[in-house]
Order: structure tokens, then sequence, then C-alpha cells
């Protein structure tokens, strides 16, 4: 079974049940399923009339859309393999991953991508297909092909061939490769992790059993906005999709995420932290912006929702009968039309994953009555290893192993994981395999973390832990969340290996100070420039402090610098999910970072003398 036979299965069934919703010129369009299987079959039809052979790699360089489902569908169901590359990927990045894939046929979706893999050296890169025609229609290229010709030339194909692509379907088997992901490259440049069919398949059944309750289904609504490349957004916007029939609806850009929520209303809700934290930041601009009157009553039903919040950690997310009265009045009086204005007031089920993410956020949707759930996994196991489950929650923690994995920790602090879900390993990389892939098939996941009561505590990750002059171990990332809970804070960096006491980078949440800044009348015109007031530096200060009074006196921050611009994918300070390049940035900022240590700015080096 494949996610290209679950898909074909449901066109049978429910031929007129709605896959797919897409925006265009301002109009909501559906794809039925039996449209969605008819589609991704003409793909696979084109691929075949292309030469496309078993195996062979198909790259897709586009936003969330319909067309990157029927590519990945039609690619499965011709036992290809499917590789996704980040819109926001610079040239150097796409060059990288299109070689080492050693992809055949590339579907971009406009000029600009297009662009970037013509200034590419990628000897196997036979065909590309364009989405959009603007500013492509003038290139000779002989490799170029719109997908209008591409979807005739597969319906010249289907007419020859009819039966070719079931027999390609009936032919595979469980160990088929289904897809490529590239790691977000912190350390190193990305590398594939191949997953199979059944990856694919434990994850799904793992997901859907007690994972959500009830299971999903097409009664559910899902908004696909985070990159369909990242491991995350596969699994809800095109695995669940095929397996369960809820029904995907594309957001218009990462931009219009929070319109696109309100438009939607979605029921099952999947984000990274960094969303978690943008909407409760918006939502500290908005009290800021109300009325006296409106503001004075909100900030006193968000206290409510802050006790609320609280009274479910205690129990685990279940209600007793205080927190269920006091949630009924605050959804009459606050936390309905906040829900709808979030684009949350029909989420059943929330989930945060892909990086760790400070508890006070999670309290705050669980007060608001978002039922919010942190769940573990990385690409390597299929997403799947921990989740906190409802009526299960604890929160600080990742939850508890799901059912059918394995999960162990070393004595180093490592965890490792072993379920069939795990990857065959990294793309023409053995010795990487080698290194995070056991004979026995444990996993390393590089994360250092702590088991108790069968809940998985994440500390850090192995590579990034601080150990400081005086030889005391510390997770920088618990400091850094904690941090990052402030919403005037939006990124936050501890230095302080191999040195006497930890610093911090800190970069500001530029809609949240701004709007304090507005405030408070503190006139600025730049990012640089309102990060360099002395009372924006003081308002961090506070943040700092208090996070500080939770912290051992060797964990505590001493000091702290302003970075002096957002950090950037295309500067190479970030992955394209958003993660920290640790070690780019205290390259970049190594200036800012020697004021932090005065007469000492270089750490010792490791290496034994």
């Amino acid at each position: 079974m494949t996610i290209a036979d679950r898909v074909r299965d449901r066109a049978a069934v429910n031929p007129g049940g709605i896959a797919m919703r897409e925006k265009d010129r301002g109009v909501w369009r559906e794809v039925t399923w039996e449209a969605y299987w008819r589609t991704a079959e003409t793909v696979a039809h084109a691929l075949l009339a292309l030469g496309h052979a078993s195996g062979d790699r198909v790259a897709v360089h586009a936003d969330n859309r319909r067309e990157w489902l029927f590519t990945d569908l039609g690619t499965v169901a011709v036992r290809g393999v499917t590789m996704g590359l980040y819109p926001t990927n610079p040239v150097s990045e796409v060059a990288h991953l299109l070689t080492d894939s050693g992809a055949s046929i590339l579907v971009a979706e406009d000029q600009e991508q297009v662009d970037k893999a013509l200034l590419v050296e990628a000897p196997e890169l036979r065909h590309i297909v364009y989405l959009e025609p603007r500013g492509v229609d003038g290139y000779d290229d002989p490799r170029l092909m719109s997908w209008t010709a591409f979807l005739e030339l597969g319906d010249r194909h289907r007419e020859e061939h009819p039966g070719a692509v079931a027999g390609r379907m009936a032919d595979a088997a469980e160990d088929d490769l289904v897809t490529l992901v590239y790691t977000s490259g912190t350390t190193g440049p990305p590398k594939g992790a191949m997953l199979s069919a059944a990856n694919v398949e434990f994850a799904l059944a793992t997901l859907q059993d007690g994972f959500i309750d009830p299971p999903p289904s097409e009664k559910d609504l899902i908004l696909s906005y985070l990159p369909l490349c990242h491991v995350a957004e596969r699994i809800f916007t095109t695995w669940f999709n095929a397996a369960t029939g809820v029904q995907v609806n594309f957001a218009e850009s990462i931009e219009t995420v929070q319109a696109n929520l309100r438009e939607v209303q979605p029921t099952i809700l999947f984000g990274v932290p960094r969303i978690w934290e943008k909407v409760l930041a918006q939502v500290e601009i908005g009290v800021g912006q109300a009325t006296p009157v409106k503001r004075r009553l909100t900030r006193f039903w968000l206290g409510v929702a802050d006790r609320v919040g609280r009274g479910l950690v205690a129990t685990g997310g279940r209600h007793t009968p205080r927190t269920r009265l006091m949630c009924a009045a605050g959804w009459l009086f606050c936390y309905r039309a906040l829900r709808e204005r979030l684009g949350m007031r029909y989420v059943r089920y929330a989930a945060s994953g892909a990086a760790p993410i400070a508890p006070e956020v999670l309290q705050f949707f669980m007060g608001i009555g978002v039922p919010m759930h942190e769940v573990y996994g990385m690409t390597e196991n299929t997403g799947v290893a921990t989740a906190n489950v409802p009526g299960r929650i604890r929160l600080g923690t990742v939850g508890e192993a799901r059912e059918g994995v394995e999960l162990r920790v070393e004595e180093d602090g490592e965890i490792l994981t072993r379920h069939p879900g795990v990857f065959t390993g990294y793309w023409n990389r053995p010795a990487a395999t080698a290194e995070v892939l056991d004979g026995d098939g444990w996993l390393r996941t590089g994360d250092v973390g702590t088991v108790e009561d069968g809940y998985v505590r994440i500390t850090g990750r192995k590579k990034e832990l601080i150990i400081t002059a005086g030889g005391k171990n510390i997770a920088g990332a618990e400091i850094e969340n904690s941090l990052k809970a402030s919403p005037y804070v939006r990124e936050a960096v501890v230095v302080g290996d191999r040195r006497a006491y930890l610093t911090a980078l800190i970069g500001i949440e530029a809609d949240t100070v701004g709007d304090w800044a507005r405030r408070k009348r503190l006139p600025y015109t730049t990012y640089r420039d309102l990060s360099e007031r002395p009372e924006v530096r003081e308002l961090i200060q506070d943040v700092v402090r208090d996070v500080n009074e939770r912290l051992a006196r060797v964990e505590q921050i001493k000091d702290f610098r302003l970075l002096p611009k957002e950090l950037d994918h295309e500067d190479g300070e970030l992955t394209a999910t958003q993660k920290v390049k640790r070690r780019a940035l205290e390259e970049a900022f190594a200036d800012l970072i020697a004021t932090l240590y005065p007469g000492g700015t270089e750490p010792r080096s490791r290496r034994p003398r």
C-alpha cells in the first residue's frame, strides 16, 4: 500500500468528495477526489512518457499548492522518489539539492525558481516543468516545458498505454523509496533522508491510532502553509489527506496565514514553535491597541485563561468542574471572539513540533480552549517518536513513546529510537548513515533528554550542549525557549561554551516591540534603530531578569547584546525551517560576542595539549 493507492481507492469510493481547496483570484476552488486522482495519474503518465524509470528522483520547487500533491502522488504511482526544495532556497542550496539527489525532472513554480535551476550545473536534470508561464515563455532552453504541455503529454501517453501506470503501481514494494527529505543543515550541507513506503505506512498507522481523538476524517479541515518538503507538513497535508480524507486548504502564502486561518477555521492545526510564538505576539499587540475598557476586560479574561491553563496542566489536559466553568464564562465574554479572530474557533486538535517550545506558550493556548499538544519526531524517523495525547498531557515534555516505538536514553543523555518508521539511511552517504543508525536499527537522534514515568523531556541537541570553563554542562535550548516565551523576543542564542559565564544574543520581535515603542511614543526608523534604543534594551533586560530568577546561578545570563538585524535564511543565519545556524551566527557576530567577554574574548581550544 502506498499513498498513491490510498488516493486512487478514495477516489473510487467518494469521487465527489472534496480533497483540497486552493484560492484562485480571491475564490476558493475545490478539487474532488476523482479530479485529484485523475490529475495525479496524468502526471504519472507524463513521467513515463519522459522516460522515468523506477527509483528516479523528481524534484518540486514550489510553494504549497495543488500541483505539489499531484506531482508527489504521480511520482509515487510510477515508483519514483519525490524530493522537495524550500521556496526560499538560494541558488547555492538549489545546486546542492539537485546535484546530490540526481533529480532528472524538476517541477518549478515560476520564473524565480526556473532561473535558479538554469544557473545550476546539474548533469542529470533533463526536464524542467514550470507552473507559471509568466516570464518563462520566452526562454529557449530545450529542457523547459509548461505544466499544460506536461499534462497533455500525460493524456497522450494514457491513450497509447492505458495500463502503464496501473502496472507500475502493482509492482510497488514496501521497501520502495517514496521521498528524499533533506535535513535542515544546521551543522553542514543538508543530507537526503531516504523514506520508504513502509516508513510512511507505519507513520500513518501510528498517528491515526490514539493520536487524535476521535481520529481524523473527511469532516476535518487543515490549512497547509509550512513547506511541503518538511516531513511534518508532508504528514499533515499529503499523508493524512490520503489516509483519512481530511480536506486540505492551501494558504495563499506564509504572509497570509492569519487571514487564511480566519477564512478556513481548521479543525486540526499543526505549527512549529515560531508560528505559535508569532500568534501569541499578535495577541499582545491586539490587546495593546484596544480601547482602555476593552483592554482591561481582555486582560481580565486572559488572566482567567492563565488560571484555566494552569489547572489543565495540573490534570494532564482534563477539565475539572472549576476550569470548565471558568472556560465557559471566558468563551462567552472573550475566548470565542478571540479564537474566531485567530482562526482557531473550531480547532479540536493542535500540535507543536519540529523544535522546542516554551511551556508558557502552550499553556496560553490551552487556557483559551485550544487543545494543544507538544509532539516529537524527526525526519530520520518519519516524524514519529513521542507525543502528548489528549487527557495525558505533561507540559515541559514531548510526551510518551507512541505504540510500536522503542526508546532509550544513553549514558550521555542521547535519545535513541527504533521502530519501522526509522529511515533507510542518507542518500549516497553510507558513512553519515553509520554514524546515526546502528546494525540493530537504533537511530541516534542527536537530542539529549531524560525519561520520567514514561514522559520524555528534551533538554537540547547533543552538539549544542554548553560546557562552561568550570566544566558545567548546560542545555542552552531551555534557556533560549524561556527567553522566547516573551512576546518581545524573537530569537535568543545562549553563548558560553568553554567560557566563564553565559551570555546571549537576542533578536527582538519587531512587531510587538515596535507597537510597544509607538505606545511609549518612542520614534524609530529601522529595525536596527529600534534595537539600539536604550529603552528597548531596558525592556529586554526585564525579560532576562525574569528568566534568570527561575534559573540556577550557573545557568543565568550575565549579559546580552541585541542583534542589529533580523536573522535571514539567505544570509546563511537560519535554515529554511527557521532554525538558527549557531556556528554561522557566532562567526557573523563574533565582534558583538567579543564585547560580552572583555579581556578574554576567545574560548580556549578543545584540543588536548
